[in-house]
């Protein structure tokens, strides 16, 4: 099934659903994860692998992070080459002062943003898909 493409409908339609649970991202110098963490993201680069997991997954495994995140997801399903979306929603939650780290599954995009202002950043969200609806 293809992804909407339409940035209005992309917008109007993002439906953000905040997960439960605290996220971090933390790195290991191997390209395996450690025995006991199912990272929700993996990214390799030539320094180690990213791993974006659960905060007690993480602490389990002796992992070390400094940042802690709420996962938001955008539950319209967004086509990979869509224009428009991540910089209007990073747009939307720069001009309320959060931070925001994107990641672009097949089917939806990802948010992570700080755990503490989680709610808040739903709720940017939520204003922004009425604004353009």
């Amino acid at each position: 099934m293809t992804g909407e493409r339409d940035l209005r409908t992309l917008l109007s339609g993002m439906r953000p659903e905040l997960n439960p649970g605290r996220y971090v991202f933390t790195t290991t110098p191997r390209e395996t994860v450690p025995e006991g963490a199912d990272p929700v993201v993996t990214v390799t680069e030539p320094e180690g692998l990213t791993l974006v997991l659960p905060e007690e997954q993480a602490v389990s495994a002796g992992l070390r992070y400094d940042y802690v995140a709420g996962w938001i997801t955008l539950r319209v399903h967004s086509a990979l080459d869509a224009v428009g979306l991540t910089a209007a929603v990073s747009l939307a939650l720069t001009d309320a002062g959060l931070s925001c780290n994107v990641v672009a599954g097949f089917h939806h995009d990802h948010l992570f943003v700080p755990y503490d202002r989680a709610d808040e950043a739903v709720g940017v969200l939520k204003t922004l898909a009425a604004e353009t609806g």
